[in-house]
């Protein structure tokens, strides 16, 4: 991720580390085989982002989502060792303002940008499989005094009805 994030500054591209590695930076530890990181981009400038990575040598190959995919596209960048990194270029109902909210997070010998914790949480809420429910619901219990309640709502719903109603579920919980 460090290699990618490199390239990335490189080009002037703003991103965030999201998933299981921004999960973990927020305290919810689990294990996972690739790293995710999110670039607002338009699709037409994923093909030059991918040439930067493919002059850094990298292998890259870029995913072009159909008009109903979240997803508008996803750029997977592997090295040869088989270490990859999944960028989505850009993410249907994500807050335009997520990038600014990153926070800047050392890692290992470099320093990564991480999603905040509300955008990770409504990320989360959004995919809506069991482990991201779970990743919500840990985050969610992580120092309840800092989490701005309020924001997680609004993004919450960007995301539609079925996040909200995710959020308001996980939030009875807690009582």
């Amino acid at each position: 991720m460090l290699d990618v994030a490199d390239v990335l500054v490189g080009q002037g591209v703003s991103y965030a580390v999201i998933g299981a590695m921004a999960a973990a930076a927020h305290g919810v530890v689990r294990a996972s085989l690739d790293a995710d990181a999110l670039v607002m981009l338009q699709v037409r400038e994923a093909s030059g982002l991918r040439r930067s990575f493919d002059a850094a040598g990298f292998i890259t190959e870029l995913t072009i989502g159909d008009p109903d995919d979240p997803i508008p596209a996803l750029l997977a960048v592997r090295d040869t060792h088989g270490n990859r990194v999944d960028l989505l270029i850009g993410l249907r109902g994500l807050d335009p303002e997520s990038l600014s909210r990153a926070s800047e997070v050392a890692f290992m010998d470099g320093v990564l940008r991480i999603v905040g914790r509300e955008d990770l949480i409504a990320m989360k809420l959004f995919a809506g499989g069991p482990q991201d429910l779970a990743d919500a619901r840990a985050a969610l219990q992580l120092d309840q005094e800092t989490l701005d309640l309020e924001l997680l709502r609004r993004l919450s719903a960007r995301f539609g009805r079925s996040a909200e109603r995710a959020l308001e579920a996980l939030l009875a919980e807690q009582g």
